[in-house]
């Protein structure tokens, strides 16, 4: 099941494009929402990022490229913090946002969440040692995770982290203890399943009761009660998270409803000062979907919450957030370079999800398919057979894992000049050895598309290097960011030599 997007009209001459995918009025248009907003096309065919050329970039830097458009990500982190607080303002509370590092976390990406008055939240001992590296205020960092380690609790403890996400019961201890022998009072969540399951792909849907994070609904208040008895321990509230990529209100506000209502029964046995709702707000991945406005979100959530304590006889909580792909998922663009393109012949009606069944034989050359399936100028043919087009970059799985991992659907275009020519279904594949890399399912593309040109996949910047792997030895790309016309590294590029020097049986060679 793909990720949640909203319905769109069905379009394509083509039978093989998803019901979704309408063929483009304008193939060389970057449509609003799914492209950062400083991309723009120029006269010349060219596309800019935040008034650089892609084209530079790819020359600068290589290919594949992770590109962050920073102005965005700065303004999407105010926006959202902004829209959120302001919302729970207006009901006589507040609201915190965390940034959620695991969608992308580098040094300066912790600056600009810094600058915009958020929080950060990590989830590993890795991603704690970055956020200290990079300035965080200890106080403003949070630290999730269902396995820490006796080492990173430590450290998070030593180090100041302003809340520990306790995600079972034997967090509880182990982090009482470690607070003890430092000689402080640890402020701790605890997260809980509410039993709301956003409509999302299962893998990502983390409030399932039958699932590895937090605790149910039911143990919540006994667990308080033992937190509530270690002097070294300050529990400052409830945590929830009910899945990823999500598209309006109704799983926040039907979470938020049944959370307040814990809520209120630990109240009477002590200070319960906030309520964390998690993250999970989706972005735009293409034209078919439609995320509804964070400013909507949040006074939907607003709503609830204010009604829900009238109903309870309780004060509103401090409320908390952790966004994460919502703010820097929209802003990432990752550039490839064409290496080769395969036209291949494939019958109707059969599952060709990802190339991969018995649509995957019988594969020609495009002349070839022309002449024997009797092929017609939109792409379909008689006799029950149409014509897919594979675009292979030089990158794929490796550099984005999301497609492979959980169906998701991305959108393409050529960046380094416009066409006139007719839309193509195209599937644009990577080079790794596995019939399921593919980066972009299905979308169109001009139809000469050709070795050498420079294509480009928006709203790359959530999970994209945060998953990036070696496979096939394959190095990871550098992610850079562009602002005012200039550009700057964030992450550098791997090399192969660096790849090499980490086997041991190469040592002294």
């Amino acid at each position: 099941m793909p990720e949640q997007s909203s319905p769109a009209p069905t379009g394509g001459s083509n039978p093989l494009a998803p019901d979704w995918l309408a063929v483009p009025a304008d193939v060389n248009a970057l449509a609003p929402g799914v492209w950062p907003t400083g991309a723009d096309r120029r006269d010349d065919g060219v596309v800019e990022i935040a008034g650089v050329a892609v084209t530079d970039l790819a020359a600068s830097f290589g290919t594949p490229l992770y590109v962050v458009d920073e102005q965005m990500a700065r303004d999407n982190a105010k926006r959202i913090s902004g829209a959120l607080n302001d919302a729970m303002t207006a009901i006589g509370s507040s609201a915190t946002c965390y940034y959620a590092g695991k969608a992308f976390l580098s040094a300066d990406v912790v600056r600009w969440m810094l600058d915009s008055g958020l929080g950060i939240d990590v989830c590993s001992g890795g991603e704690l040692a970055l956020a200290l590296a990079a300035g965080a205020p200890p106080a403003r960092i949070g630290f999730h995770g269902n396995n820490k380690s006796q080492t990173e609790i430590d450290r998070a403890v030593t180090s100041g982290v302003g809340t520990i996400v306790l995600d079972s019961l034997q967090e509880i201890d182990r982090v009482a203890a470690a607070a003890a022998r430092h000689g402080v009072r640890q402020g701790v969540r605890l997260r809980i399943n509410s039993g709301v399951h956003a409509q999302t792909h299962d893998f990502l849907a983390t409030a399932h009761e039958d699932q590895k994070f937090g605790l149910a609904l039911t143990a919540a208040e006994s667990a308080v009660a033992e937190i509530r008895a270690h002097d070294s321990l300050d529990f400052i509230g409830l945590h929830c998270h009910i899945g990823s990529q999500i598209f309006d209100a109704g799983g926040f506000s039907e979470s938020a409803h049944r959370l307040l209502a814990v809520h209120a029964r630990l109240l009477e046995h002590g200070p319960v000062p906030s309520l964390n709702l998690g993250g999970g707000f989706g972005i735009a991945y293409t034209e078919a979907d439609e995320p509804t406005a964070i400013e909507t979100i949040a006074g939907r959530i607003a709503e609830t919450v204010e009604a829900r304590c009238v109903e309870l006889g309780i004060p509103v909580p401090a409320l908390a957030f952790e966004p994460g792909r919502s703010i820097i998922g929209g802003a990432g663009v990752t550039l490839y370079t064409v290496g080769t393109t395969k036209d291949v012949t494939v019958d109707v009606g059969v599952d060709h999800d990802l190339g991969v069944g018995p649509g995957a034989e019988g594969r020609t050359d495009g002349a070839a398919a022309a002449a024997t399936s009797g092929e017609r100028e939109d792409g379909t043919a008689d006799g029950g057979t149409a014509l897919r087009r594979y675009v292979s970059v030089d990158g794929g799985m490796s550099d984005n894992a999301r497609p492979s991992l959980y169906g998701a659907d991305y959108t393409v275009r050529i960046v380094d000049r416009a066409s006139d020519a007719e839309p193509q279904l195209v599937r644009l594949a990577g080079k790794h050895c596995e019939s399921g890399d593919i980066v972009v399912n299905a979308d169109y593309l001009p139809a000469d598309v050709r070795p050498g040109d420079l294509v480009a996949v928006p709203a790359t910047g959530a999970y994209c290097f945060s998953l990036a792997s070696n496979y096939n030895f394959l190095t990871r790309p550098a992610v850079v960011a562009v602002h005012d016309g200039r550009a700057r590294v964030l992450v550098r590029g791997e090399t192969e030599d660096q790849l090499l020097a980490r086997d041991a049986g190469l040592d002294g060679r």
